[in-house]
């Protein structure tokens, strides 16, 4: 009996000091692959800027969904003017155009409503749309105003680059 408890206890600490052995080694390693992922994901952003501009100048093609056009509908002329001037002051767009007075129907707190708005039409990186959504919505006139984004599906590549330069990545 006694030398059955001998080789199990022989046998559990074989195994558990294999398994320390183990774990000493794996951890090294694991904490490597952490590290390695934590990295990859804070250095996406850049490594993703990077990847778009290595293809382009290697293709000389544009790849789509990089830049985006933004359409937001505006009261009057001066909200019109003052929202546009600031997206462009924290340079959350290349350029804004400010088109003329529409005419619009649409349906608020159940029933059909008609007035003229002022459309605003923004292009940007794409990477900017919730920071200038955000902004929008905070200096608004209406309760729910109408933002809306588009990818750019193709352009020219001169006109994309500029809208690079003009509008910071950060």
């Amino acid at each position: 009996m006694t030398f059955v408890m001998n080789g199990k206890m022989d046998w559990l600490y074989q195994r558990c000091h294999r398994e320390s052995i183990n774990q000493s080694f794996f951890r090294p390693g694991f904490l490597i692959i952490c590290l390695g992922m934590l990295l990859t994901l804070v250095m996406y952003p850049a490594l993703r800027t990077l990847g778009f501009q290595l293809h382009s100048a290697l293709t000389g093609s544009y790849m789509s969904g990089h830049h985006s056009v933004i359409l937001i509908n505006c009261p009057n002329e001066q909200a019109a003017k003052d929202i546009s001037r600031a997206i462009m002051e924290r340079r959350l767009a290349a350029c804004v155009n400010i088109f003329p007075k529409s005419y619009t129907m649409y349906y608020w707190k159940g029933e059909i409503q008609d007035a003229t708005e002022i459309l605003l039409m923004a292009k940007t990186r794409t990477s900017k749309i919730q920071r200038l959504k955000d902004f929008v919505k905070s200096v608004h006139p209406y309760d729910v105003p109408e933002i809306l984004s588009f990818p750019v599906e193709d352009g020219s590549l001169s006109y994309m680059k500029w809208i690079d330069d003009a509008v910071p990545d950060d």
